[in-house]
């Protein structure tokens, strides 16, 4: 088995993309004059929970089961505790192949040598017009069934603008706040499927009428928001998601309501979650676990160096592009923090021990998750799971005894023992060196971060879907929602 020989290998680029394959991020619509929802007043507000199909498995189930590293872990759930009522985010449920698949053929990580992908590359390529710095929507993109009305030298112009922009954009920390652009209304947009389901409303696949690219849309219940008072969550998922660019973060293209709803238009990421691939592998090869710990580090990185804490890492949360690239999903604990704070929300398995006891705590905590997260996946279960409840969880993490199975990797028990570590003064990502101390460790001596950045790296891992096509083969089938969106009457 190489180590890391897929570090060193570059994407191959098709000679002749079509529209389909397009390396430039791609609003959905053109503006319109519909509004956007606004969550000043409580009366509008939703806990938004952003992401761009759902959130967890683990988090649907009763708190009173916590996860269980069983062969029926597939089917256990993690419950997000927080201080205000129990909030149970889409779930999309584990991976099962669509109606007319073949089970035989679903992939599984077996060993380290993939191949180059061929379709269009997932590159870090800004664009200026739009003021996106994410890899292209294309993962999720359809081909434009319209020949292209922009002339030739005007074509030419913004190419050479895009190039010009991507020289000067750094990777991981640099960029102004990306604003959303455009207004939308229903009528944008035709929906396909359900990809997922919760109790504040459903994610659904959709295709815009304007560009023929495949979208998702969370469509979130004003009155059930409310009720739940999930309107703060709401507010700062929303506010982060519209501030925040990076390859490795979901794109939130923009927002609309009518009286009943509120609709978030996201990248639809068709590979499906991290946490599928995880139940299905039972526990991932050392440079695996690398390649992905690497690419939420520098998601980590991004948000850290604005103040924004994510507090709500996990598998589950973590999303496959078309190539295999992460994509940070759920912003709904997302939370811009200059210095402390004392709310008790996140997963329990991933919870540190400053949160767990409310001492007040700041952006170590998810240097603490990424600990638990690489944990997990090199073992497949959590390092302070317990088969009775949350509260037994918390125990173990105010004990903070870890064991260390004898088959991980030297380096990486010594990163997660300065990770998943209560002393703040040891814990790495909150020293002096910050997060350059995490990228600085052995363990990650392989990786070349600029590229990675880039996603000049092949993924260990490609996602079975057809590119561009709107397959959403990694998600399970829901019943479709009976409710008719779009009504009129007085805003809830």
């Amino acid at each position: 088995m190489h180590a890391l020989g897929f570090l060193r290998r570059k994407r191959t680029r098709e000679g002749n993309q079509g529209p389909s394959s397009t390396s430039n991020p791609t609003s959905p619509v053109t503006p319109t004059s519909s509004s956007g929802f606004d969550l000043s007043t409580a009366s509008r507000g939703s806990r938004s929970s952003a992401t761009s199909h759902s959130t967890t498995h683990r988090s649907s189930a009763p708190a009173t089961e916590p996860y269980r590293p069983s062969e029926a872990a597939a089917e256990q759930q993690r419950q997000p505790m927080n201080t205000l009522p129990v909030q149970q985010p889409y779930p999309l449920g584990q991976h099962t192949p669509s109606p007319g698949s073949d089970p035989q053929h679903v992939p599984h990580v077996s060993n380290l040598i993939n191949p180059p992908q061929h379709g269009g590359a997932a590159g870090y390529q800004p664009q200026q017009g739009n003021q996106y710095a994410h890899y292209p929507i294309n993962n999720g993109g359809a081909a434009s069934s319209q020949p292209t009305t922009v002339p030739q030298q005007q074509h030419q112009q913004e190419q050479h603008q895009q190039q010009t922009q991507a020289q000067t954009q750094s990777t991981a920390g640099s960029g102004e706040a990306r604003v959303t652009k455009g207004r939308y209304s229903l009528a944008d947009f035709e929906l396909l499927r359900t990809l997922g389901t919760g109790s504040f409303g459903r994610v659904h696949l959709v295709q815009s009428q304007h560009n023929h690219r495949y979208y998702a849309i969370k469509v979130l219940k004003k009155a059930q928001v409310v009720r739940m008072k999930q309107v703060e969550h709401t507010n700062d998922e929303r506010r982060m998601l519209a501030e925040v660019k990076h390859p490795f973060l979901i794109t939130l293209w923009g927002t609309f309501q009518d009286a009943k709803n509120l609709y978030m238009v996201m990248d639809f990421v068709e590979g499906g979650e991290l946490f599928s691939l995880l139940r299905r592998s039972g526990r991932f090869p050392n440079p695996v676990a690398k390649f992905y710990a690497a690419e939420v580090t520098l998601a980590l990185e991004y948000l850290h160096a604005r103040n924004i804490i994510y507090r709500d890492l996990k598998p589950e949360n973590l999303l496959l592009d078309r190539h295999g690239h992460l994509k940070i999903t759920d912003f709904g604990f997302a939370k811009r923090v200059p210095d402390k704070t004392w709310t008790l929300c996140g997963t329990p398995d991933y919870l540190a021990p400053e949160v767990v006891s409310n001492k007040g705590y700041n952006k170590s905590v998810d240097w603490w998750s990424l600990g638990i997260l690489i944990y997990e996946m090199l073992c497949g279960y959590t390092p302070f799971w317990d088969s009775g409840s949350p509260m037994k969880i918390y125990e173990n993490i105010l004990r903070g005894k870890v064991k260390y199975p004898a088959y991980i990797n030297p380096d990486a028990q010594n990163l997660l023992e300065r990770l998943i570590t209560a002393d703040l003064t040891k814990r790495l990502g909150n020293l002096y060196g910050g997060p350059q101390d995490v990228k600085n460790h052995p363990w990650f001596a392989e990786v070349t971060w600029d590229r990675l950045a880039r996603k000049d790296i092949d993924a260990p891992y490609s996602p079975p879907v057809k590119a561009g096509m709107g397959d959403a083969s990694q998600f399970d089938r829901y019943p479709e929602e009976t409710e008719q969106y779009g009504q009129g009457g007085h805003d809830e």
